[in-house]
């Protein structure tokens, strides 16, 4: 890989990470449900489920999927069920303060696992994998899996900020309401590119 395409590369995954997604808007849920340090096992679970991801789609895992309609089509089915089920978890979350008590925020094993239904990390793997290791060597699978690694934990980190930023604003509870309901409403609204295949 050319230092041009390495710069490109860093770009690409800095952006296509610090742009909102599934796994942003609910990193910045969590912050606010949460906190930060309580939803540091979910921002791990994305950045490395994701490196994996990454990695594997490039070793061919995405031919296999998308030359089994039975497949892709249960793919899809599975996103969509999942993430309205995480956009209902979202919409009833409790208030910051009785978060401890009532309510938990997602681990890493499921942050990890969600990357294989959401829609915005199967774009992101395969455009990835596509422009900057199109020889689908190990090294250069390895490379964009790392250099992903490295830029995406700084750039999830930001929405579980901003999040828990909001964490003062939201101890009413018509504002955590509304809030928690937006925040699954746009979770809901991210499969619409699912719904277009």
């Amino acid at each position: 890989m050319t230092h041009d395409s390495f710069i490109a590369l860093l770009g690409f995954a800095f952006v296509t990470s610090i742009t909102p997604g599934p796994n942003n808007l609910m990193l910045m849920a969590s912050g606010a449900n949460f906190g930060f340090v309580r939803t540091v096992p979910h921002m791990l679970g994305i950045g490395i489920g994701f490196v994996a991801m990454c990695f594997l789609v490039g070793l061919g895992l995405a031919g296999v999927v998308f030359a089994l309609p039975v497949a892709e089509w249960g793919l899809k089915a599975a996103s969509v069920v999942y993430m309205l089920w995480l956009a209902w978890k979202i919409a009833g979350s409790a208030a910051p303060q009785e978060g401890a008590a009532k309510g938990r925020p997602m681990s890493f094993l499921q942050a990890a696992a969600f990357q294989w239904v959401n829609p915005k990390a199967w774009a992101m793997a395969l455009s990835a994998t596509a422009l900057y290791a199109p020889d689908r060597s190990l090294w250069a699978l390895a490379l964009v899996a790392l250099v992903f690694g490295a830029v995406n934990l700084p750039s999830v980190s930001v929405w579980t900020v901003i999040g828990q930023g909001l964490r003062h604003f939201l101890t009413n509870p018509a504002r955590l309401r509304a809030f928690n309901w937006t925040m699954a409403a746009l979770l809901i609204a991210s499969l619409w590119p699912v719904l277009q295949m």
